[in-house]
């Protein structure tokens, strides 16, 4: 039997690049790269970027069940904010749900990008400091991505 709960939780994550907003916002943009930065390899990656489209996720470690997280985007502003909508599913169950913002704003030679998440998180099957982790990594590898590293 599950031990049935409900955690909420909500997180803001801070990166300053050294490129342009227009250029920080194009790696969410292009299917190509944020396929690079926010997926992995051996994962099903699928991005259509615009109001009412979708960005899909699949992956299945090694040990452990599929994963599938699915965003909704709601609110895109270029180069000026992005909101989205996401639920994370573990195998059939339903781990997860948030609305998260993005912001991009010009910054000493560079762009302050601003990520504040508002999470659900169910039943035990991700905890809001893993998704923080994972979510700051992410954007570490945007920086990678960006061939800029990116600072806190």
């Amino acid at each position: 039997m599950i031990d049935r709960s409900v955690t909420h939780a909500t997180f803001t994550l801070e990166r300053l690049y050294p490129a342009t907003a227009a250029r920080v916002f194009a790696a969410w943009a292009d299917p190509k790269a944020k396929a690079r930065w926010f997926s992995t390899p051996d994962a099903d990656h699928e991005l259509d970027f615009r109001v009412g489209g979708r960005e899909a996720n699949r992956s299945r470690p090694d040990s452990g069940p599929s994963l599938t997280f699915e965003s909704l985007y709601r609110d895109i502003v270029p180069d000026e904010r992005i909101v989205y909508t996401s639920v994370l599913h573990v195998g059939e169950d339903l781990a997860a749900a948030s609305l998260t913002t993005v912001t991009f704003c010009p910054a000493d030679g560079g762009t302050r990008l601003v990520l504040t998440e508002q999470g659900t998180f169910l039943d035990g099957r991700e905890e809001p400091s893993w998704r923080e982790l994972g979510t700051g990594d992410w954007l570490d590898a945007l920086g990678v991505e960006l061939g800029t590293g990116g600072h806190r």
